[in-house]
């Protein structure tokens, strides 16, 4: 099923000024860092590239929104772990099989145009987020 931490998503409230710090602390170029709004998600998105991994920093474009949300209740941080897969259907297939709650009982598109779902805290005590590596 998963075949490596694809990126661990950060709740921020805003995401250029939250991109400063970390290519600051981190030492990377703004360039290098792709920037989108995922409508779907009404949340504006930042990837940076660490590795074999990224960092995806969110801020809400909506003050209704799953971030907005997020911030409100809990602050800013860590708001969920994503992991790659190679076939998200047949994963939620299995996941359903097994009884797993899932928010997502079929894939959406994410930022990236990347095929994901999320299964929900109660499965895994944390926000787990599949994403469908190479779409």
């Amino acid at each position: 099923m998963a075949i490596k931490i694809d990126h661990i998503g950060i709740a921020v409230s805003n995401v250029a000024d939250a991109l400063k710090i970390y290519c600051d602390v981190l030492g990377l170029k703004p360039e290098d860092i792709r920037m989108e709004t995922v409508d779907e998600q009404k949340a504006k998105v930042a990837m940076i590239p660490l590795g074999e991994s990224k960092i995806e920093l969110l801020e809400s474009t909506e003050p209704d929104g799953v971030i907005a949300r997020f911030i409100e209740k809990r602050g800013e941080g860590i708001h969920h772990l994503a992991v790659g897969v190679k076939d998200i259907k047949a994963d939620l297939e299995k996941l359903k099989a097994k009884g797993v709650p899932l928010i997502d009982r079929e894939p959406r598109t994410g930022a990236g145009g990347h095929k994901i779902a999320f299964l929900h805290p109660k499965a895994t005590k944390i926000l787990l987020e599949l994403v469908e590596e190479g779409h």
